[in-house]
């Protein structure tokens, strides 16, 4: 009865792949003013003519309008794989949402839109896709593939992430990461998107972990998830408040301003931490604020996926 309540009180994205095209959409008209503009022509349907490969496909009708020569690609192509990983920790729900809309999401909410986008642009390069959602248990896993039922399935798995808020639940990020490690025989790109919460005993641990997938040479894109207004700037009003920790419960009672400066440099030094833990274990890290477009997220996808050979 508590959970049909729950789904009754929160409703996801009323559909989620018509928002996640029309943001990859926005994001394509944008690329004809960037460095990305030959890649926005057609790149669904054609890719560039290496020497050596077979003339039969090239396409010389493109050919004669371009003077470059393109091959057509094909339904059962596949160019790269790419496995999406969502944390769905009770902190990346945060703050509490009842609806989604591209002007209105939370840490979970935007990384749902951000992965469907990612998605989008995937299925338009016939790109092989997978996905895992962890909370305090390992949710949903499905290995990478191509088709529209497959990628179908995955929109709807992520939808119900926005669904499935655990209340006070501790999440051990760096034990599903070893268990996809184990799970992910091809070389893959991996997109992580999580909020960072743990101790510091755990920091450790995940950076191990992290380590297992660059050990089966996957290349790791971390997109750390934060809201910046309230969770680095610290903007909250100076009246009494209770600040609660949505893993553990624990609560404390203060005025925001009494502890802001303090609050801020110790937010700064965590995520410098990060970085530089990336940099060393050669992760590409990406800050991610919830406020801001989704077209980082995208041009990231696009860099990393002409680098990865």
């Amino acid at each position: 009865m508590h959970i049909e309540k729950e789904i009754n009180e929160i409703t996801g994205f009323k559909n989620l792949e018509l928002l996640a095209k029309q943001v990859v959409e926005g994001f394509i008209s944008g690329l004809h003013k960037s460095p990305f503009h030959g890649f926005s022509a057609e790149f669904a349907e054609h890719k560039i003519y290496n020497n050596g490969e077979s003339t039969k496909h090239i396409d010389w009708k493109l050919f004669a309008k371009t003077d470059k020569l393109y091959t057509k690609r094909y339904e059962e192509e596949t160019n790269l794989r790419c496995h999406l990983i969502v944390d769905n920790s009770s902190s990346m729900h945060y703050p509490k949402l009842k609806q989604f809309n591209i002007n209105s999401l939370n840490k979970i909410g935007f990384s749902v839109l951000a992965s469907a986008a990612i998605m989008n642009l995937m299925k338009r390069q016939r790109d092989a896709v997978g996905l895992s959602l962890y909370s305090d248990d390992y949710e949903f896993y499905a290995s990478e593939k191509g088709s529209e039922r497959h990628h179908q399935m995955l929109l709807q798995k992520l939808n119900e992430a926005l669904l499935s808020s655990k209340e006070k639940t501790q999440t051990k990020t760096y034990e599903h990461l070893h268990l996809i490690a184990e799970k992910l025989k091809r070389r893959s790109l991996v997109f992580l998107f999580t909020d960072m919460f743990q101790s510091d005993a755990e920091a450790e641990k995940l950076f191990e972990a992290l380590q297992h997938l660059k050990y089966n040479k996957h290349e790791v894109i971390l997109f750390h998830t934060f809201d910046k207004k309230k969770e680095v700037d610290f903007d909250f009003s100076n009246r009494p408040k209770r600040f609660v920790d949505v893993e553990t419960g624990e609560h404390v009672n203060l005025y925001a301003d009494n502890i802001k400066q303090q609050y801020e440099e110790a937010v700064q030094n965590y995520f410098k931490e990060i970085q530089l833990r990336c940099a060393q274990y050669r992760i590409k890290y990406v800050l991610t604020d919830i406020n801001e477009s989704f077209n980082k997220i995208l041009t990231t996808y696009l860099v990393e996926r002409q680098k990865f050979g």
